[in-house]
């Protein structure tokens, strides 16, 4: 094979990458019209910029920002609460039309997609190009939203096109002219290679995606395992990573996170917020049949500094009652009670498989065997009338001080459909539209 021809065809498959641009404050322009090419960002419950506008963007704001700097960079900077019931709605409709065109769908995230069209020319009596853009132009009309869209014969490369004219941008990289779009990309910039591995190329007198994707296979094979050695052959056109149909059931880690206003040093509010991000990572575990074997706790400060302990279970366990004694022990340890924080959060670590659990000599396998009883009937009653509707009495207190929400709340937030209840909102955002 040439080192400079890496595909002797066009499209011998044909994948292509949907990218939201600035997702969720599009989706917020698209009800709200008025908002249109002002600086807008979302976030305001958290205190920090989820997302910003590209008219933002041009300010200097960017995402993980602190709201005080944004405001300090743009005094008329439009905050708003981020509704993700309603950006939801957007991403399944944008899935949706993809679907349209093709099966083989891959809801990447819910700004993003992959699919593939290989094989889809004669169904529609169009080409890959031609499909590409009926699908971006249809996504506009239909939802008022912009997205770029990347095509080409490998996911990598996909992913590169999409990168290339953003927003509202569409590239094509045919087999035939892959170097072309390789040769000015910095390595750094290739989905899946993250610092060390661009360090290590970097060392290797490797600056650009054109010469990674022109090393001898032999040396390939020899230097890097086998996550680079993917990426190297999707550089060069060969399709390695299929489109996953699936929804994600493999993590390596659950984590969940709550920011509050305003900041506390209620050790009681704060150890509620911390139950309550344990509860919510637990329900996502079992919801996949997943236990952990260590969690980790931390408070972030007001200073946005942080303080946490990483613990090890005596068994592995996604059950929050089992384990509550252990959560207030780390509790005690990390919370002083006179710091102020802003935020708690908790991660499950290596987690498996929740199955033939092992019991230690100083376990009730007779308790153990009721607590799974009681949280399959917490999980029933969470799917029918919302999630926590059976929670640990340690939390309660945020269904008494509040979510400590920042801002005011969204459109969804303050809209009650008949049945529906303040703890209860039916699983279907409400679009706000001018008639």
């Amino acid at each position: 094979m040439s080192e400079t021809v890496f595909s002797l065809y066009s499209w011998p498959r044909a994948i292509l990458h949907v990218d939201g641009d600035a997702f969720f404050t599009t989706c917020e322009e698209a009800i709200h019209p008025e908002l249109r090419g002002k600086p807008v960002i979302t976030g305001g419950e958290r205190g920090i910029v989820a997302c910003a506008s590209y008219a933002a963007k041009r300010l200097g704001i960017k995402r993980g920002v602190p709201l005080h700097e944004a405001k300090a960079l743009c005094p008329g900077l439009i905050v708003l609460p981020s509704d993700y019931e309603t950006y939801s709605l957007f991403s399944r409709r944008m899935f949706n039309v993809i679907r349209k065109f093709t099966p083989q769908v891959e809801e990447y995230s819910i700004d993003e997609a992959f699919a593939d069209l290989t094989g889809m020319r004669r169904a529609h009596h169009a080409s890959y190009e031609t499909m590409a853009r009926k699908i971006k132009d249809e996504i506009g009309r239909d939802l008022g939203i912009s997205v770029t869209v990347g095509l080409s014969v490998t996911k990598v490369l996909a992913k590169i096109a999409s990168k290339h004219r953003k927003p509202d941008g569409f590239t094509m990289i045919p087999g035939r002219k892959i170097p072309g779009y390789l040769r000015d990309l910095p390595v750094q910039a290739v989905w899946g290679i993250g610092p060390a591995t661009a360090n290590y190329l970097w060392k290797m007198g490797v600056r650009t995606a054109l010469e990674f994707a022109k090393l001898p296979e032999r040396v390939v094979l020899k230097r890097f395992t086998k996550p680079g050695q993917e990426i190297w052959r999707e550089l060069r056109g060969e399709s390695v990573y299929p489109i996953s149909l699936e929804e994600k059931s493999v993590y390596a880690s659950i984590s969940k996170t709550k920011t509050f206003a305003p900041a506390t040093n209620n050790p009681e509010y704060l150890f509620a917020q911390l139950l309550r991000n344990v509860e919510s990572a637990c329900l996502k575990a079992r919801r996949y049949s997943l236990a952990p074997r260590k969690i980790v706790l931390f408070l972030k400060k007001n200073d946005f500094s942080f303080r946490g302990e990483e613990a090890k279970l005596v068994r592995p366990s996604a059950h929050p009652l089992e384990i509550s004694g252990l959560l207030r022990e780390i509790f005690d340890r990390i919370c002083d009670g006179k710091e102020i924080c802003r935020a708690t959060g908790t991660v499950l670590l290596d987690l498996v498989p929740d199955r033939n659990t092992q019991y230690s000599l100083f376990e009730s396998p007779m308790k153990a065997e009721n607590i799974r009883r009681l949280y399959r009937a917490a999980d029933i009653l969470g799917g029918k009338f919302g999630k926590h509707t059976l929670h640990l009495g340690g939390s309660h207190l945020i269904e008494v001080l509040g979510k400590g929400r920042r801002g005011e709340p969204t459109a969804r937030d303050q809209t009650r459909f008949l049945g529906e209840t303040k703890r209860k909102h039916l699983g279907l955002p409400i679009l706000h539209v001018k008639v």
